[in-house]
């Protein structure tokens, strides 16, 4: 038994002795403070950055000031000698020239909404195809034995048959989830390639009293030729109310209300085509944007060529449109809070160096502009690397570090919580290292329940470690969960926890104290359980 319990005890201190606390990692950590996180995030989320949006007046600031506090530490500026990297941006927008019905001009966002994309498109008809509610299942089949390719449709985009309150789909009292789903009809529709969709409910009255135009759809400027030739086309959709539809129904003798009422009242559909005369003339307007990313980059010693990321994204969603007094969304905790994480960071490994206690990989502090608007400036490096994606060993992304998320409100655990995806996606060994990095140094509690692959929220693919991800270097995402003002001009440095966003930084420096300074880099070694999209 003696014998026995030496030998356990020399295996426990074999591995304490592995994961035993590093003098230098603590002394250094001791440079994130709370205090020092405020100094940042107040000047970051005031209302001067004007919510820091991507490709505004804001954002630049947000940019210069990342800069400006990279240079103070001495960082090197390793894009071409600054710390900017361009990211050229596409703004889309698709303006309808022309609508008619009838002859009767349509006016958008008075009569109709539009959705589409794709190429500019002129659709001239003399008649539409009338689709009921546009479903296709077993015991009812509104599209059997119908074509619409190339054609105009006109469908009623809310509700199901039903007879005495009983589903002719689900053949009960609940409805289907041609009902229930948002979007299953109109995919299902789409899917038999139309060239346009009329969709009819009486709700767009109520969408159309609130619409606001809306800014084009930013994407990364990296589009050929070939590749808008091979992209695909969809259908673009027209929401409109009962009283538009009658406008296009106008020539056929029939009504809206009376084609519902026959399949209501028959419980079978009642597809057939329609004398209407419609025009329609419609394309993408394209408009150029400029925005930037912020590097920052510390040189290793012996393993310099092999390089971990520290990101977060800067960006915001600007100004309000909401009418209300507060014109800023500030975002303090998204992502002003991961913003200030990282330059913490930054400034903890800058004197590390200074002092001669240096990282043996390099580091590379990495603040991406338009996450907000899909994760571009992220994609943009991934495409335009400055260092080789595959002397990469790991990215370590910070994205809302500041508050306390709703499931935690009420939580014992609420001021020593976070969540952790994707640490175990790709590496076993950097699942190990983050565990271990927070059992010897910052003891919180570590939640993956964002990391479940099943999780409806699909958290993994909404910040910019999935542009690492996918091109299989491993990843760990740190998180405080939603909160009531999140996208919320709510979102304001009087409620950040600055405390927390320090430990939970902490957690990010120490993880990456290990990486930098280990023998061999995290072994990439499973298959990732996500879904390969998002």
């Amino acid at each position: 038994m003696l014998k026995q319990s030496l030998w356990v005890l020399l295996v426990a201190g074999i591995s304490v002795q592995g994961y035993a606390q590093d003098p230098n990692a603590q002394k250094y950590a001791g440079q994130i403070t709370a205090k020092k996180a405020k100094k940042h995030l107040s000047i970051l989320a005031s209302d001067k950055f004007e919510g820091r949006e991507t490709g505004k007046r804001g954002a630049e600031m947000a940019a210069a000031y990342i800069a400006k506090e990279f240079k103070k530490l001495k960082l090197t500026a390793p894009v071409n000698g600054t710390y900017i990297q361009n990211v050229p941006l596409i703004e889309t927008s698709f303006d309808v020239t022309s609508f008619t019905a009838n002859n009767t001009a349509l006016t958008m966002g008075k009569d109709y909404l539009f959705s589409g994309s794709g190429d500019a498109k002129s659709i001239r008809a003399s008649e539409i195809v009338f689709i009921g509610y546009g479903i296709g299942s077993d015991n009812y089949d509104d599209l059997k034995n119908t074509d619409i390719s190339g054609k105009v449709v006109l469908l009623i985009n809310k509700g199901e048959p039903m007879q005495n309150g009983v589903s002719v789909i689900s053949k009960s009292t609940t409805a289907s989830d041609w009902s229930t789903s948002r979007f299953k009809r109109i995919q299902y529709v789409m899917s038999k390639n139309p060239a346009l969709i009329l969709a009819v409910s009486p709700d767009v009255s109520t969408a159309i009293q609130s619409y606001k135009p809306r800014a084009g759809r930013l994407s990364v400027k990296k589009e050929t030729k070939a590749a808008a030739a091979n992209r695909a086309s969809t259908a673009a959709m027209v929401n409109i109310t009962p009283e538009v539809a009658n406008q296009f129904l106008k020539n056929s003798g029939k009504t809206y209300e009376g084609l519902k009422a026959a399949i209501d009242n028959s419980a079978a559909p009642q597809t057939q085509v329609l004398k209407s005369e419609v025009v329609m003339n419609y394309g993408p307007v394209n408009k150029e944007v400029m925005s930037a990313n912020v590097l920052g980059y510390l040189e290793g010693t012996d393993l310099k060529d092999e390089l971990v990321v520290f990101s977060a994204h800067y960006d915001h969603i600007g100004l309000t449109t909401d009418g209300g007094t507060d014109k800023v969304n500030n975002g303090a905790d998204d992502d002003g809070s991961g913003t200030t994480g990282v330059l913490a960071i930054a400034r903890a490994y800058a004197k590390a160096k200074k002092a001669g206690h240096g990282p043996r990989r390099s580091i590379l502090f990495l603040l991406v502009t338009g996450e907000e608007k899909g994760l571009l400036g992220s994609e943009y490096y991934s495409l335009n690397p400055v260092f080789p994606m595959a002397n990469t060993i790991t990215n370590l992304n910070i994205d809302m570090i500041g508050r306390i998320g709703e499931a935690y409100k009420d939580s014992p655990d609420a001021a020593n919580y976070c969540y952790l995806i994707g640490s175990d996606k790709l590496s076993t060994d950097l699942h190990k290292i983050s565990e271990n990095a927070n059992a010897v140094y910052t003891k919180m509690k570590i939640d993956y329940k964002f990391n479940d692959p099943k999780d409806p929220e699909r958290i993994y693919y909404r910040s910019d470690h999935y542009n690492f991800a996918k091109n299989g270097i491993p990843i760990v995402f740190y998180f405080n969960g939603v909160h009531e003002d999140y996208h919320k001009a709510g979102d304001e440095v009087s409620k950040i926890n600055f405390e927390l966003l320090a430990k939970r930084a902490h957690l990010v420096y120490y993880t990456g104290w290990d990486l930098v300074n280990r023998d061999k880099r995290p072994v990439v070694d499973v298959k990732n359980d996500m879904p390969a999209s998002r």
